[in-house]
């Protein structure tokens, strides 16, 4: 049984490794040794996680997957959070979050009762808790959305500060054409309708 700890931030403004240290110390309590860390930039609400699967196609059965809070694993809907556990399930990946007390007996060994026993309560627990963060993702949004009509209805809102050196950089990829618009997504770290904008932009400008 090996230990992956997965780290996430949503923005590539934001630090994914500031966890780390606490994961590290809470496997060090349990005398784990952490094999991987499997570390990106990417919603949780999205299941276009490169690192995450990759995890997961490195597993072997039984293995931990090591977070910090059941959020940096799902904000995601119902139909792709039933995707990802099919995914974790079929390898038998026990998730161990930091926030979920009720998952740190799956660090430990345990009889066959017990083991079952928690693995039942531990799922009911992150179904639960990946609901309430998604619910969370939904309300910060609605709430980000009424704070720009506000701005705009006061005259105030500036909209998003353009990333020149990101659109620069697909636009270099466009041109060169050697690239699929999902190989620019991830290279470059941004949405399909990001790119399609600069490819409208290119093909005004010709």
């Amino acid at each position: 049984m090996f230990v992956r700890a997965y780290l996430r931030a949503s923005t590539k403004q934001q630090d994914a490794t500031r966890a780390k240290s606490q994961l590290e110390a809470f496997a060090a309590d349990r005398r784990l040794s952490i094999a991987a860390f499997y570390i990106e930039n990417e919603s949780g609400a999205s299941l276009r996680r490169p690192a995450l699967f990759e995890l997961i196609a490195d597993a072997s059965n039984g293995d931990i997957l090591l977070i910090e809070q059941v959020d940096r694993l799902s904000r995601l809907n119902e139909t792709d959070w039933d995707a990802l556990k099919q995914a974790l399930n079929a390898k038998q990946i026990k998730v161990v979050a930091l926030d979920l007390p009720t998952s740190w007996i799956m660090a430990a060994p345990a009889d066959d009762f017990t083991a079952r026993m928690f693995s039942a309560i531990n799922g009911m627990m992150l179904d639960m808790l990946a609901a309430i963060s998604r619910k969370d993702y939904i309300i910060r949004r609605e709430r980000a959305a009424q704070g720009v009509q506000k701005a705009k209805a006061a005259g105030k809102y500036q909209g998003r500060v353009e990333d020149t050196e990101r659109n620069a950089l697909i636009q270099r990829h466009l041109k060169a054409g050697q690239s699929s618009w999902n190989e620019i997504m991830d290279l470059v770290g941004c949405s399909r309708g990001t790119v399609a904008k600069q490819a409208a932009i290119l093909k005004a400008m010709m």
